[in-house]
């Protein structure tokens, strides 16, 4: 397995190099819905447990994201949309509602379309996200953000999200993926007008005809977020570490 750390200067397959940590800007809109706590456990891999954002339910993330800058000009912008279940490691479970992502918790990546081949390269060959090539498009207003994700020619889900009242601050988790064949979470950081509104109805996700709409449609999320956050500034994502079991 090929370690990295921070300080390491990667070399991607499409010839594009980056330093980690990597330090993005981006416009963030997202959501965290309760879902069918089932489901959501069978997209998971071996040592990862969901949290609870109900007695009942899971938590599962929705991101909408708009990269203006990735490190130091190293590649084209991008935009991105993220499908991520709330976890925490080893089967450690955590009591439902707030809060859900502490040092222990984070969440999983499940599903990560984004609309460049470096990008796609960049997260997979880096920190082992599920990154595939899509058409993605955000219109934003001043109350919302719409995102439209259109892969293999079929519509994924339409998403809209309100975005909440925002001010400085800098907040850091977790993201768990696979690479090359190990668990491993990664160290994010947000930087910037972070806004964040919990038990909301403000978010609607309207999935349609392609395959992995039919795994949002079995997630049953539910028609109120648990939260809804956005953010304008910064994300750092440092070199991923192994979980150890």
């Amino acid at each position: 397995m090929t370690r990295l750390t921070d300080g390491d200067r990667v070399r991607l397959s499409t010839g594009h190099e980056v330093r980690l940590p990597l330090v993005t800007e981006a416009t963030v809109a997202g959501a965290v819905l309760p879902a069918q706590y089932s489901v959501a456990e069978s997209l998971l891999p071996e040592g990862l447990t969901p949290v609870r954002a109900t007695a009942r339910r899971a938590a599962v993330v929705v991101l909408c994201v708009e990269y203006h800058r990735i490190g130091d000009d190293a590649m084209a912008p991008y935009d991105e949309f993220a499908v991520a279940i709330v976890v925490t490691p080893d089967g450690r479970r955590r009591p439902p509602l707030l809060p859900l992502l502490t040092r222990a918790a984070g969440a999983y990546v499940w599903s990560l379309p984004v609309t460049t081949e470096p990008a796609r390269a960049l997260g997979d060959e880096i920190w082992g996200y599920p990154k595939t090539v899509a058409d993605i498009t955000h219109r934003d207003d001043a109350t919302r953000r719409e995102t439209t994700v259109v892969e293999d020619g079929d519509r994924v889900a339409t998403v809209s999200i309100d975005w909440p009242r925002a001010w400085e601050r800098r907040e850091r988790i977790g993201s768990y993926a696979v690479r090359e064949g190990r668990l491993e979470r990664t160290p994010v950081e947000f930087q910037g007008k972070l806004g964040v509104a919990p038990l909301s109805g403000r978010v609607t996700v309207d999935p349609d005809d392609h395959e992995r709409a039919d795994t949002l449609r079995a997630l049953d999320l539910g028609s109120r977020s648990v939260l809804r956050f956005s953010l304008d500034g910064r994300i750092a994502y440092g070199a991923g570490r192994p979980v150890e079991r």
